[in-house]
């Protein structure tokens, strides 16, 4: 399976090479674009930062033209946090998008939205200050309704991005349930 796994506003830090690392050893072939040219942030103001600076709709760009060479192939679109909607804008935009696996985050969608039952499974800690349950309800009515096969695994007591090892946020169990789970999701397609 060919997956683009997109950074989360904190950059392309260890944990998300790690997570491609992960991907691969189960078989996947993952492409990892750097939509921040090398940059990092230590925390979410900084890394919310360099995403102002350089745009979002630059940022998109920036991934279009990552995916574009791959996306003949029936690509699975993967983001963590903030780039979730970006892989997420990416995915529904893709008539040959195999599925959509959203790490942390999710964004809102245009309301002619449609896509061909594909399949997305999203994993979010329970509660999430980036994504409250209205919102989150809201989002699973419109991804239904476009046509997503929709499925969401809630971690309580989880920080926000609770993969990231070298953040406050890990919680080692909660990553780990959200690794098989997905890798099975994965396997699925």
């Amino acid at each position: 399976m060919d997956i683009m796994l997109f950074h989360s506003a904190y950059g392309p830090r260890p944990a998300v090479h790690a997570a491609a690392d992960r991907l691969r050893a189960a078989g996947h072939h993952v492409h990892v674009p750097d939509l921040y040219e090398g940059q990092t942030a230590d925390t979410v103001d900084e890394g919310m930062a360099i995403k102002d600076r350089i745009g979002t709709e630059e940022l998109l760009k920036r991934a279009i033209t990552a995916a574009a060479p791959h996306s003949g192939r029936g690509l699975v679109y993967a983001g963590f946090s903030l780039s979730a909607s970006v892989a997420q804008t990416l995915a529904l935009g893709d008539e040959k998008a195999r599925g959509l696996l959203l790490l942390h985050g999710t964004s809102d969608l245009a309301e002619n939205a449609s896509v061909d039952e594909l399949p997305v499974q999203l994993h979010v800690a329970d509660p999430d200050a980036f994504e409250p349950d209205d919102w989150l309800n809201a989002w699973y009515l419109r991804m239904r309704r476009a046509g997503a096969d929709v499925e969401v695994h809630r971690y309580q007591g989880a920080g926000h991005l609770y993969t990231d090892p070298d953040l406050p946020d890990y919680d080692e169990e909660a990553a780990e349930r959200t690794w098989q789970t997905a890798l099975a999701f994965l396997e699925s397609l």
